[in-house]
């Protein structure tokens, strides 16, 4: 979700779900709730605040983003994957669709953590590369 002030949105979620964010970063906040299960990812000053930026299922490993893939696929779906990218201080295999008002959708594994340069939360532009999100590329622009 986007946020105009960052700090406010973790006092708020924090006291809302009876949690402290598992990571935390300069512009970025990410709560691994596990009851209700829900990850929120709080990304400051991008897009308009209290707005959607996408919506995500994370699975437990590439095989199952593999799996997801083929499924979509096989639904006449079109995917966008993305392999070892570095994306949200993570680093993650995973593969984009549209819903059908354009919400973006990612199903992902997160393979480590990572550092990003300051102000950064991908290390890969959208469509920059054949490999990555040639094929979604309303999707992973929104991506943090």
């Amino acid at each position: 979700m986007n946020v105009a002030d960052l700090d406010s949105a973790v006092a708020f979620y924090s006291k809302l779900f009876a949690t402290e964010p598992a990571k935390r970063r300069p512009g970025y906040a990410n709560f691994a709730i596990v009851e209700p299960p829900l990850k929120l990812v709080l990304i400051e000053g991008v897009g308009e605040p209290g707005s959607l930026n996408h919506l995500g299922v994370e699975v437990e490993d590439t095989a199952a983003v593999a799996a997801a893939t083929s499924r979509l696929a096989a639904e006449g779906l079109a995917g966008a994957v993305e392999d070892q990218v570095e994306c949200c201080f993570a680093l993650q295999d995973k593969v984009w669709v549209d819903g059908p008002d354009g919400e973006p959708w990612e199903i992902y594994t997160v393979l480590a953590d990572v550092e990003l340069p300051a102000g950064d939360l991908r290390t890969v532009e959208p469509g920059a590369d054949a490999m990555c999100c040639g094929s979604a590329a309303e999707s992973a622009a929104r991506c943090c």
